[in-house]
């Protein structure tokens, strides 16, 4: 019963592309006959068939709207199987007649791909509810709605599938069926060259990263009897091959996640994809990466090592610090979130890294909070990244623009947005009464168990990587004070900005409105989540935390509760508390709230003008003086000098540029070395059909010897 709620939202998804594919052939009809009918426009008879044939226009539209729907009901099933699975504690397992003669399609449905199938469920209904009124300001004839509803149906299907295969060729096949769907969705507006250039890099990473991947089940399957997963758990492996394995699959998942320094496709592909597709690539695809990598180390890797614990936290801690770094200085809204999502994988593998260092250091339960505490960070991330994405959508739906620095004042004109975007800015600050602090909180507990470890190494490591991850955190609420401080607060920038209202169409923010509630909701109530998670670390782990301490629903104490514990709810009515007494006190002495408004001091210069705030460039100019190692930085003051004197500064020209080191550090020497090797094989085209002869000759009789 469990695992058919699971094929029925595989397979709802899969209908809602197929569904979608006809409605453009529903519309190329609709286009036929309007083009026909128009050629008797005497004919009362033609006239009238036109006519109702403008009317069936309006089914597009209702077609739309059952794409989505079928797509919600698709999340709805995939969030009951997810929670069924982890309520029972069960791991269920089945065969689907496909795939190879002898090697029919093995899944296995348990805790870790229930949870992951929760995580999908919620991030789909909220963006069916989105969707409908989002892809209306697409023009049909230029951005078919077939295409993207047909490649979302199997991008969502490919992702719940990847989840579900218990065997390395079922697993490719799901994968390569996710990142091919992603990529048309990335290509989607394909008539901008920079949308087909982030598509092909995305293409060709994604490529590199599932050959990274097939090699490191290649390395599995070559001491298994098999490519079933039962299979390669027990295959038997040395510390180097095994090594080997983690990396090529460090290196796989790694690179569809977005870790540091193979993240480059992440900042091109999220703002050039629609922002419902950007959600679910950040708020989801890469926790399946995630998934995958846990699948691989610490389910079918026979035993963890610390150095992998090691790697894993410096790249993590890299990633974190790194991505919220370049994060910063964007001034277009959807690459600076996807940015972020670099700084939230980030740390997730760190916290990774140090459940493995615990677990090979013989401290499973101190393992067990590690893994929990980056699960519960995977979820919360999908939640408020999502939500973060689709306001983004809204914004850009509204403004018709995605730069910082043309909006402002839409606190006034888009109040409801402006709230929603606000939960989502204090839950990826980690701000306590929301999602983001809890899980940061847990890794940073996490982290401050070194003591127990006796390696001198690791007592040093983890306390700098904690500083790291103090420092991110900081970083990230500037950061996000920043974004919310340009775009809602002060006045606006451009024309759209100044004309820009609330959407019309309330179920645009439904999506939205979902997720921010469920921020808050799991802010409170952490344990809810917790305590399924502990049920998936004792299944993956064989180790849980102790009921005392992490099961209370009043009080979280991850590791003992005379070292730290945290009560949501008690600092709820906190707040409550200390705002109704203000709120009397007020009342009481009703002096203290009279309050003188007039207009803002303008420094004598005779009114205030939208040219006098703030920018993206000056906020963070302070950062960029201390940091200025990590970018390249390209920064030009040009003045326009008239008078006879050359004295009289008539304009200033600004130009700033902030590129990222991966490119010229890693990707432009390979790109360069496979030009120079394209041209040294290009010489033996010489054009010359005896020149040829001779290639085949001497290639027969390579094959020949080489066979004998």
């Amino acid at each position: 019963m469990i695992l058919d709620l699971a094929y029925l939202a595989v397979l709802l998804s899969f209908a809602s592309g197929l569904l979608a594919l006809m409605s453009n052939q529903r519309g190329m009809l609709i286009e036929l006959s309007q083009h026909y009918f128009a050629k008797f426009p005497d004919s009362q008879r033609h006239q009238t068939l036109l006519d109702n044939t403008f009317t069936e226009s309006r089914y597009p539209g209702l077609l739309r709207q059952a794409v989505f729907a079928l797509l919600s009901l698709s999340g709805i099933f995939a969030v009951l199987a997810g929670l069924a699975v982890l309520i029972s504690q069960q791991a269920i397992t089945d065969q689907i007649p496909l795939g190879l003669p002898w090697l029919p399609w093995h899944v296995r449905f348990d805790g870790l791909s229930g949870f992951f199938f929760l995580i999908i469920g919620i991030a789909v209904i909220a963006v069916s509810l989105y969707g409908p009124a989002y892809v209306s300001a697409y023009q049909e004839h230029q951005h078919p709605f077939a295409m993207l509803g047909l490649f979302t149906g199997l991008f969502v299907a490919g992702m719940m599938l990847v989840l579900l295969a218990d065997d390395a060729f079922f697993f490719m096949i799901a994968w390569e069926l996710m990142s091919v769907a992603s990529y048309f969705l990335v290509a989607f507006q394909h008539e901008h060259a920079a949308n087909r250039r982030a598509a092909f890099v995305y293409l060709l990473m994604a490529e590199v990263g599932a050959l990274a991947i097939i090699l490191g089940f290649g390395v599995l399957a070559s001491f298994a009897d098999g490519f079933t997963f039962d299979a390669l758990r027990q295959a038997t492996l040395s510390s180097s091959w095994a090594s080997i394995a983690f990396m090529l699959a460090l290196l796989g998942f790694g690179m569809k996640a977005g870790l540091v320094p193979v993240h480059v496709w992440l900042p091109e592909a999220h703002p050039v994809a629609p922002s419902h597709i950007s959600a679910l690539m950040s708020g989801v695809m890469l926790k399946v990466a995630v998934y995958g990598l846990i699948r691989f180390c610490f389910d079918l890797l026979s035993e963890v090592q610390w150095q992998w614990g090691v790697v894993l936290l410096v790249l993590g801690t890299i990633s974190a610090l790194g991505g919220i770094l370049y994060a910063m200085m964007q001034p277009n809204l959807k690459r600076l979130l996807a940015y972020s999502s670099v700084e939230n994988i980030g740390i997730i593998f760190m916290v990774l890294g140090l459940a493995m260092i615990f677990m090979a250091n013989g401290h499973p339960q101190l393992a067990a909070l590690g893994f929990l505490a980056a699960l519960f960070h995977a979820f919360n991330h999908a939640l408020f990244k999502s939500l973060l994405f689709l306001c983004a959508g809204i914004l850009q739906h509204q403004t018709h623009d995605l730069n910082i620095d043309t909006m402002g004042g839409l606190i006034k004109r888009m109040p409801k947005t402006s709230f929603l975007f606000l939960v989502g800015c204090m839950s990826i600050s980690s701000l306590p009464l929301f999602n983001g602090f809890v899980s940061e909180w847990l890794a940073f507990q996490t982290a401050l168990q070194v003591d127990v470890l006796d390696n001198g190494v690791l007592r040093s490591l983890i306390p700098v990587s904690a500083a790291a991850l103090a420092l991110t955190a900081a970083l990230a609420a500037a950061c996000f004070v920043k974004v919310f401080g340009m775009i809602f607060l002060g006045l606006p920038r451009s024309r759209n900005s100044e004309k820009a209202h609330e959407v019309t169409d309330k179920t645009m923010l439904a999506g939205p409105t979902l997720l921010a509630g469920l921020c808050f909701f799991f802010g409170i109530f952490p344990s809810l989540i917790i305590n399924l998670l502990n049920d998936v670390a004792s299944q993956l782990l064989g180790q849980s935390l102790p009921n005392d301490t992490a099961l209370g629903w009043l009080w979280l104490a991850p590791v003992s509760a005379h070292k730290a514990s945290y009560a949501p709810p008690l600092v709820l009515i906190g707040v409550l508390i200390a705002g109704c007494i203000s709120f009397w006190y007020l009342r009481r002495n009703p002096e203290l709230k009279t309050m003188r408004r007039s207009a803002a001091w303008d420094c004598g210069f005779g009114g205030l003008t939208p040219r006098m705030q703030y920018s993206c460039s000056a906020f963070t100019m302070p950062f960029r003086r201390i940091f200025a190692k990590v970018w390249l930085i390209d920064e030009q003051i040009k003045k326009d000098i008239q008078g006879a004197m050359q004295m009289d500064v008539a304009a200033i020209h600004y130009q700033l540029q902030v590129q990222d080191h991966s490119w010229p550090l890693l990707y432009q020497p390979i790109a360069q070395g496979v030009n120079k090797l394209a041209k040294q094989v290009g010489r033996i085209q010489t054009g010359n059909i005896r020149v040829y002869l001779g290639y085949s000759f001497a290639t027969l009789i390579l094959m020949l010897w080489v066979i004998s």
